[in-house]
């Protein structure tokens, strides 16, 4: 077949401050396809995921991955199809998942792409549920967090791609009672009425520490931070001798220009002697096997319910990344190139 001749794919031209704007951080570009070289393939992506955690890849301060490149395209989770190979393994026509996304095409080592089969799940599982947003959420609650039968959870961004798995994996797993945070009255009852959330709450409605403790008046056991600030500020101030906190994220804080003065009572640490652990996905890898095993059977029998915010067009990547930052989405949130 005919290969193409260009692709769109985005890149970052300047270093946000505060939230980042589209219109003078990102340009869209289009550029010219490289044929692939000996051990390289040819892609042309068809679901793309955003993420919180580019936010911090936009930024050149250190941290735990390299920042995105200035005047180069940014990299993010996406699922395509293979158009041209000079790898043995693939041929054209396989469905891989892979890490160049936020473009059209990509040419890259084979060896940095993985099958998926399509006949098992949706392509698109593959970057939310089954796929690394899965997997965060698995390792979080059951390796970092130490669920253990009879706790009460709370999870903050309860209604995002990551906090919706947790609450149902905590019910799966014999949770007592799983309490969510949501940012809207909508989200609220799709955690109570479709993910099997025991109690929610909209933290827009008033002071989280109340509406958490009103939600957990015996206090929570586990708490699977997405959002920090004021929400790991109330997980303290309602957590049990002994408990356990999963610092997965910090939403409300990646596009701050400040300091956030939360949490004001760590010093119930010393008291309380609980345990606050951040996660990172890449530490747990070992478990994908089981993960894979044990919540695709979940997905097929529709005990673990998921959504999809999906936005359509290479052209819309960028507000699709800005709606996710503010919690636009319910689910996971994509973008489908597909025609």
């Amino acid at each position: 077949m005919a290969l193409p001749g260009t692709s769109r794919e985005w890149h970052l031209i300047a270093r946000p401050e505060g939230w980042p704007d589209p219109e003078r951080d990102f340009a869209l570009r289009e550029v010219e396809i490289p044929e692939p070289a000996e051990g390289q393939v040819l892609v042309r992506n068809l679901h793309l995921s955003v993420d919180p955690y580019m936010r911090g890849r936009m930024s050149d301060a250190k941290s735990y991955v390299e920042p995105y490149a200035l005047g180069k395209p940014m990299l993010g989770g996406a699922v395509g199809t293979v158009v041209a190979s000079r790898a043995e393994g693939f041929a054209e026509g396989d469905h891989v998942l892979h890490h160049f996304g936020w473009r059209e095409y990509a040419v890259f080592d084979a060896r940095s792409a993985v099958k998926v089969d399509p006949g098992l799940a949706p392509l698109s599982t593959y970057l939310g549920v089954l796929g690394m947003t899965g997997l965060t959420a698995y390792a979080g609650l059951l390796r970092v967090a130490g669920l253990k039968e009879g706790d009460t959870v709370f999870v903050s961004g309860a209604a995002g791609a990551v906090g919706s798995q947790v609450g149902q994996l905590a019910r799966l797993k014999g949770a007592a009672r799983v309490i969510g945070s949501a940012g809207s009255a909508e989200k609220v009852r799709l955690l109570t009425e479709e993910y099997g959330f025991h109690a929610a709450f909209n933290y827009k409605d008033g002071p989280v520490r109340e509406q958490l403790a009103e939600a957990a008046p015996d206090g929570i056991d586990v708490y699977f931070d997405n959002v920090g600030g004021e929400h790991l500020e109330a997980a303290i101030a309602s957590i049990k001798l002994h408990g356990r906190i999963a610092v997965c994220g910090m939403i409300s804080q990646y596009n701050a220009t400040e300091p956030s003065p939360a949490p004001r009572n760590l010093a119930q640490i010393i008291a309380k002697r609980f345990r606050m652990e951040g996660l990172l996905v890449g530490d747990h890898y070992d478990l994908q096997p089981k993960f894979v095993e044990e919540v695709s059977a979940w997905v097929r029998s529709g005990e673990l319910k998921y959504h999809e915010t999906v936005v359509t067009g290479i052209e819309n990547t960028a507000d699709a990344f800005m709606g996710m930052l503010r919690g636009e989405n319910t689910g996971k949130m994509l973008v489908t190139l597909e025609d």
